[in-house]
């Protein structure tokens, strides 16, 4: 193994201060229920990009409280940061206020387990947070997942052409890990020599309960270049005991510039791995007990990325109606795609065999479900793009002021203008109020398929019109264009594979019908929603189930807590599949002719690349 080089002197910091959204630690209530006496309940944690959420849940799989709490987020350009600190302080609220809307005490929850962004946290040998920030602020210890700061260190790793990249799609994304590490390293050296952890947020989470710091393989897997299936031949679902790492390709952290990470057994980004929902340590410790209200020792589970915790709390949520045969038919699973719909997308599928699939990540063995290989594409804009699109237009604050006076949600107000629309115009259905406008979805780069940060967003059929109806029919299209980009993923994974025949959807734009529609019409596919609206939560609670020993493993718990509630079908109407074929086939060559105008421009500029 090659030496470390010498650390140079530290980058001068810019000091100019971040803008911040100050954090309000009062709890939410989401919804409430009583537990009846005696009950015992599965905890599971949410950490998103806003806030901290806690959910409980029965031995049946529902639901009894929620509650959340939020966090803190500093932005500055591609930079985007938060604070663990403030993170677990928003938690253990979080938890205690669930615990008190289900009147559930300590003794009755009996597993819990975390779930996050892909987020990464630095700390020191004494877990106190190390900056990650210009700003030198010790409380910015964590690079949110959405911070596109190492797109050129990205663009390098990319380059070396690894064997490793091949399991993410053929490249890395500036989201994953080892660009932001490398990144950290080139331009905050003091940080880099004060880390003595490097950890995704959810596996910190889950040390900063037990003091154990064994990695999930969800985490490792997806987000640091970690070969899981090297523990192939040695574990099994049913015996899900954690292992020595032995997946990590030291060659590559070598040839990247960061074979400072392979000192002390990978110490510094995991030396131990496990499946999700292993039991880690002796559960939660005394001192993170008292912080959120429990008892110590409550088992912890291995944690897992936020979107996988969805797909995990939904992957099996089948209605025996929709499909009698699935009991019987082994490979059902491997049919269905998740969409775990928030600020972003992430769309996953899972086969018995590896599958290799350009500009979509994977496959990652047993990173949401043991044994199965993990496709996930996604889609990096999405909630957070609708926001921007709708709460950017003039139109928007007059809207908002009406729904508010109305209860409903501005969302909601729109759905219903849009419907008002169609029956004024005597269109046959909403979507082809969209005739004269598209919208290319790539306002912060394209994830799937296309895998290019550097591509962007799209309008087409604009005009002087600001009214609320033109703001109608711009969110409309967006949606659109975001369906378009799913169907997409799903047409590239089958023709890669797959034999995708059906979604299930999770997260908060799942709430909305127009957006499930949508989807189910333009992917041709039937949507099945959960039978519990919290899937994310209900994933992570599962962690908690299995690290309880309640089941015998992740799949056993899936089947068991898993329930389907409402199936949407496409449309039958052949208007309404000849409409989005037509306007498919615009998407499509939107994408190609901002690649053409990125090419005449690079031409014109290339005084720039000679200066």
């Amino acid at each position: 193994m090659a030496k470390p080089k010498p650390r140079s002197s530290p980058t001068p910091a810019d000091k100019t201060p971040l803008i911040s959204r100050p954090s309000d630690r009062t709890s939410s209530v989401e919804m409430t229920s009583s537990a009846p006496p005696l009950q015992t309940a599965f905890l599971g944690v949410d950490v998103g990009t806003g806030s901290a959420r806690a959910g409980l849940f029965d031995e049946d799989g529902r639901l009894l409280s929620t509650a959340s709490s939020s966090i803190q987020i500093w932005k500055q350009g591609h930079c985007i940061e938060q604070s663990s600190t403030d993170i677990w302080h928003a938690i253990c609220a979080a938890v205690k206020s669930a615990c008190s809307l289900a009147n559930v005490t300590a003794e009755q929850v009996i597993g819990l387990g975390f779930a996050a962004t892909c987020s990464l946290v630095a700390v020191d040998a004494d877990g106190s947070p190390v900056t990650v920030s210009w700003s030198g602020d010790a409380r910015r210890n964590v690079i949110v997942w959405m911070d596109h700061r190492a797109v050129s260190q990205a663009e390098r790793i990319n380059a070396s052409k690894s064997p490793v990249l091949q399991y993410c799609g053929g490249g890395l994304s500036p989201e994953m890990q080892a660009p932001k590490l490398l990144w950290v390293k080139e331009n905050l050296q003091e940080s880099w020599s004060m880390a003595f952890r490097w950890m995704d947020l959810s596996d910190w989470l889950s040390y900063r309960a037990t003091g154990d710091d064994t990695r999930s393989l969800c985490t490792t897997v997806c987000k640091w270049t970690y070969l899981g299936h090297a523990h192939m031949q040695q574990s099994d679902e049913k015996d899900s005991c954690d292992m020595e790492t032995c997946g990590w390709d030291d060659e590559f952290w070598e040839e990247i510039g960061l074979g400072d990470l392979v000192e002390g057994h990978h110490a510094k980004i995991g030396r131990s791995v496990a499946f999700p929902g292993h039991p880690l340590g002796s559960g939660l410790t005394p001192d993170a007990a008292k912080e959120l209200g429990l008892l110590a020792g409550t088992p912890v589970g291995t944690s897992l990325i936020d979107a996988h915790a969805g797909g995990v709390g939904v992957m099996e949520s089948i209605p025996v109606t929709e499909n009698p045969v699935d009991d019987a038919d082994k490979d059902a699973t491997c049919r269905r795609m998740v969409l775990v719909c928030g600020t972003s997308t992430c769309h996953m599928a899972v086969s018995r065999e590896k599958l290799f699939i350009s500009g979509v990540w994977g496959p990652f063995w047993s990173a949401m479900i043991p044994e199965y290989w993990l496709t996930e594409g996604g889609q990096s804009a999405t909630g957070a793009l609708l926001d921007h699109i709708v709460e950017t237009h003039v139109a928007a604050p007059h809207l908002a002021n009406r729904a508010a006076s109305q209860s409903i949600s501005l969302y909601e107000l729109l759905n219903r203008i849009l419907e008002s629309m169609a029956h004024e115009l005597k269109v046959p259905f909403v979507a082809a109020l969209t005739e004269d406008v598209h919208v290319l979805p790539d306002f912060h780069g394209n994830r799937s398929p296309v895998a290019d940060p550097k591509s962007k967003g799209m309008v087409c059929g604009l005009t002087l019109d600001t009214s609320e109806k033109q703001l109608a029919l711009l969110y409309l299209a967006t949606v659109q264009g975001i369906a378009y980009g799913t169907r997409h993923i799903v047409e590239h994974c089958n023709s890669h594979g797959h034999k995708i025949d059906t979604l299930l959807a999770c997260g908060g734009l799942s709430k909305n019908p127009l957006y499930i529609q949508q989807h189910a019409d333009i992917v041709g596919c039937p949507i099945i929603l959960p039978r519990e609206s919290e899937s994310v939560l209900l994933g992570a609670s599962i962690l908690g189930a299995v690290a309880a020993r309640k089941y015998s493993g992740l799949h056993d718990a899936m089947r068991a807590l898993n329930a389907a509630g409402q199936v949407v079908h496409p449309s039958k109407d052949p208007r309404v599949k000849k409409y989005h074929v037509a306007k498919y086939q615009i998407f499509r060559e939107l994408d190609g002719l901002q690649l053409a105008n990125r090419l005449i421009m690079s031409q014109a500029l290339d005084w720039k690349v000679k200066a």
